[in-house]
C-alpha cells in the first residue's frame, strides 16, 4: 500500500512539474514578446530623454524620476522611461501651461468664451491652442503609460515564468526521490507476510 502511494505521489509531482515547466515557457516567451514589442513601438516615436539642463528648474521629486537618462541623447525604448517622460516631464509642463487646469477644464472655458460675441479673439485663440496643447499632451501620455502598463505586465510574467520553473525543478526532485523511496519499501504479502525491498 505505501508502495503504491509513493508511486502515486510521485506521478502526481511529476505531472506538476511538467505543467509547470510548460507554463513558465508560456510566460517566459509572453515576457520576451511584449517586451520586444514596447520597445519597437517606442523606438519608432524616436522620443529622446530630456538633458539635465531642461529639468534642472522642476521638482526635486521629477527630477529624481527622470535623471537616470537624463542625458539629452537616450533613446526612449522602456517603459520605465515612458512613465518618467509622461508624468515627470509631459504632465509638468501641461501643469504649467493650464495653470494645473485640467484639459475638460480649459476645453469647457473654450467653448463658453468662443460662444462670446464680445469675447477677445486673441484671448478665444489662445485658450483654443491652449486647448489643443493639453490634448495633444494628454495623448502621448495615455501611449506612453500604455507602454508602461505592457512593459510593467511582462516584468511580471518573466519573474512568474522564473518561479514556475524553480517549480517544476522542485517537483522534478521531489518526484525522483519517491520513485527511489517506492523501490526500498516494504509491502505486505497476502498471505501476512513481508516481502522483501526489491534489489536495484
Amino acid at each position: 500500500m505505501r508502495k503504491t502511494l509513493d508511486h502515486l505521489i510521485s506521478w502526481t509531482g511529476l505531472v506538476l512539474a511538467v505543467v509547470l515547466l510548460v507554463a513558465g515557457g508560456l510566460m517566459t516567451y509572453a515576457s520576451g514578446f511584449i517586451n520586444n514589442n514596447v520597445e519597437e513601438q517606442l523606438s519608432q516615436q524616436r522620443i529622446t530623454m530630456p538633458a539635465e539642463a531642461a529639468i534642472s528648474k522642476m521638482s526635486a521629486e521629477d527630477q529624481a524620476a527622470l535623471k537616470p537618462w537624463a542625458d539629452g541623447k537616450t533613446q526612449m525604448t522602456t517603459g520605465d522611461q515612458a512613465k518618467a517622460f509622461a508624468d515627470h516631464y509631459i504632465l509638468v509642463h501641461m501643469n504649467t501651461s493650464s495653470e494645473n487646469r485640467t484639459y475638460q477644464e480649459v476645453s469647457g472655458e473654450y467653448t463658453k468664451l468662443s460662444k462670446d460675441p464680445n469675447a477677445n479673439k486673441d484671448e478665444v485663440a489662445a485658450l483654443g491652442n491652449l486647448r489643443q496643447t493639453l490634448f495633444m499632451g494628454n495623448t502621448l501620455r495615455g501611449m506612453l503609460l500604455n507602454a508602461y502598463a505592457f512593459g510593467t505586465m511582462a516584468t511580471i510574467a518573466g519573474i512568474a515564468g522564473i518561479g514556475a520553473f524553480i517549480g517544476a525543478a522542485l517537483l522534478l526532485v521531489l518526484a525522483l526521490l519517491g520513485f527511489r523511496h517506492a523501490k526500498t519499501v516494504q509491502e505486505t504479502s497476502p498471505a501476512g507476510g513481508v516481502r522483501e525491498p526489491a534489489r536495484v
